[in-house]
């Protein structure tokens, strides 16, 4: 399949308020209601003809820039920035281009331009991730291809070597790793427990809703038969270490994998090692580390990759997200005895193909080292959001991925009927209707990703995915 050429004619931005059923709170910063942004792009080919498509993600605040002198609408207005400068550059590209080189000439631009207005890259990651997947989704519309099919046969055309970005795969065999690459069909949910999330039934908030869905972790445990694990640290060693008894009483028996996610709390290596000598020598943690695969982000972004991590790193695999910013974070970080980095549609899908690619080459270089990918989540949506990460993450053949929306959200019910009905039809399996609402089916701790294998577009099924895009806010 040919790499189709095009001109980006019109994009546009929608919102709508997400209010969270529960507080969740990572790191310092609690959330309980962010926007969460559409983007629609309309593509023009050589022959006059159209298509539309489509993306959507969560505006977290306090993730991309955690500057705590800055409010949760600064945040959002970094990121509107963000998406703004996208799509002005690539709107006003002269020549028509394919989906990657409108990704990769912009790429260095985009970037300086936000470090001109003192903003993170994380920020500057934020616009074009949103529009290339929009871009995607339109291009594989046109093509009736669904977007597994698409990045298998490289519609995409993305090509390493003349792009000027990620020169260690130059030699690399991308065609060859994009074409070995079949979606899955189930995936694990890694199901996230927050800093601020009851653990058992006894600690239940008094004034938790009254929705139908768990409000603690043994009750998600029950509901959705949970696992997979990923929890949150505060980087406070004897708090974490408290919390982790309580949650290891509630899991153990239940757990097959565990992830720990520091979320830059812990100051630097010294302060996270003290925390690991305690957790690897406490015995009531003793099953619940046997089942920890790595730790996410433990160390603060200023100071995650400025010393050695490798001692640290033998002890328990680490994962650098926050920090992988930029497209060659990974490559610095692999230097420094990190192992791992996230999969997080908020920072591009083309970066966790990079990434992808990268752990096939070093893993195959004689390095003593595992290096992988894992699928990381920003509260992401029922709906548009959700189906874009699931579709990624299960063409990368991942066994497992974090999952938190469904838990902090109360699935689709502040969306119009038709909506929650469209995207029910769309995808049966992915969802299924309970206490009069469309949510997102997780059973025996699985997600059924069948429909979005072989659905037209970038897991949206139809031109518009089904969404009410005459019931959101256009604001810029």
């Amino acid at each position: 399949m040919d790499a189709i050429r095009f001109h980006v004619e019109e994009i546009r931005f929608t919102e709508r308020n997400v209010v969270l059923r529960l507080p969740f709170r990572f790191g310092a910063a609690t959330v309980t209601a962010c926007p969460q942004v559409y983007v629609k792009a309309r593509i023009r080919f050589a022959d006059g003809r159209t298509a539309e498509g489509c993306a959507a993600e969560m505006m977290v605040p306090k993730w991309f820039d955690k500057n705590p002198a800055l409010t949760n609408e600064q945040n959002f207005e970094q990121l509107r920035f963000a998406l703004r400068d996208a799509r002005e550059a690539y709107t006003a590209e002269a020549d028509a281009q394919t989906a990657w080189t409108h990704f990769a000439s912009n790429y260095a631009a985009l970037q300086s331009r936000a470090r001109a207005k003192d903003l993170q890259p994380l920020v500057a990651s934020y616009g074009p991730a949103l529009i290339d997947r929009a871009l995607l989704d339109a291009l594989c519309l046109h093509s009736g291809v669904s977007f597994a099919t698409a990045m298998s046969a490289n519609l995409a055309g993305i090509d390493i070597a003349g792009s000027g970005l990620a020169d260690d795969l130059a030699a690399f065999d991308m065609q060859g790793f994009l074409e070995k690459q079949s979606p899955r069909t189930r995936i694990a949910a890694r199901h996230t427990v927050g800093l601020a999330d009851a653990i058992d039934d006894s600690d239940a908030l008094p004034d938790a809703p009254a929705d139908g869905l768990p409000t603690t972790l043994a009750a998600a445990v029950r509901r959705y038969g949970l696992t997979h694990f990923k929890l949150k640290l505060c980087g406070d060693t004897a708090q974490d270490i408290a919390r982790l008894e309580r949650i290891a009483r509630v899991i153990d028996g239940h757990a097959q994998l565990v992830t720990l996610d520091g979320n830059e709390q812990y100051a630097d290596a010294d302060a996270f090692g003290a925390f690991l000598d305690r957790m690897l020598s406490t015995p009531a943690l003793h099953t619940l580390v046997q089942k920890t695969v790595f730790v996410e982000q433990p160390i603060r972004r200023d100071a995650a990759l400025q010393r050695d991590v490798s001692a640290l790193g033998k002890r328990i695999p680490l994962l650098i997200d926050e920090s992988d910013s930029t497209l060659d974070a990974f490559v610095q970080a692999r230097v420094l005895g990190y192992t791992g980095v996230s999969s997080k549609s908020c920072k591009g899908f083309y970066k966790s193909i990079v990434n992808a690619a990268r752990c096939a080459q070093w893993n195959t270089a004689g390095d003593t080292a595992r290096y992988f990918l894992s699928g990381e989540d920003l509260t992401m949506q029922a709906g548009l959001g959700v189906q874009q990460d699931l579709a990624l993450v299960a063409w990368l053949g991942l066994s497992h991925v974090e999952r938190n929306g469904h838990h902090y959200v109360n699935g689709l019910a502040a969306v119009p009927e038709a909506e929650q009905q469209a995207l029910l039809q769309l995808h049966p399996g992915l969802y299924e209707p309970s206490d009069g609402a469309v949510r997102l089916a997780i059973r025996e701790g699985q997600l059924d990703l069948s429909s979005l294998a072989n659905a037209p577009g970038f897991a949206t099924g139809k031109p518009g995915a089904g969404i009410s895009w005459d019931a959101m806010r256009s604001v810029y």
